[in-house]
């Protein structure tokens, strides 16, 4: 691999990283609140569903850990095992576009744009 395409590597693991970590911390305090608030999963569901603000939100969630979970493993694997090559390459791009599609499965599921 081309130090290039490692230093663009590089850069989507940490910046998906942060919006990883936005995107949790939201998550958790959405959580939070709506269990302290006594909201049942229905009236969760029945909040979201329309909702554009939160389909963006978890679509932009399932694509930052679809890019950094694949280059994460990526890493490991090459380290672990010495692995390299267009093997790992291609390995790693179909898991990173299966985490996308599943989880876009999920939030079309959740906002009623889709069955999960």
């Amino acid at each position: 691999m081309s130090q290039r395409a490692q230093v663009l590597l590089w850069g989507a693991q940490r910046i998906s990283a942060m919006v990883l970590a936005l995107c949790v911390l939201v998550h958790l305090l959405t959580m939070i609140y709506a269990v302290r608030s006594g909201l049942s999963a229905a009236e969760i569901l029945g909040r979201t569903q329309g909702s554009v603000a939160w389909f963006a939100f978890y679509t932009l969630f399932v694509f930052a850990v679809a890019v950094h979970a694949p280059i994460g493993l990526r890493t490991i694997l090459s380290e672990t095992f010495d692995w390299r090559g267009r093997g790992l390459d291609v390995l790693t791009g179909v898991i990173g576009l299966s985490l996308a599609m599943w989880g876009m499965r999920a939030v079309f599921g959740v906002f009623g744009a889709g069955a999960a």
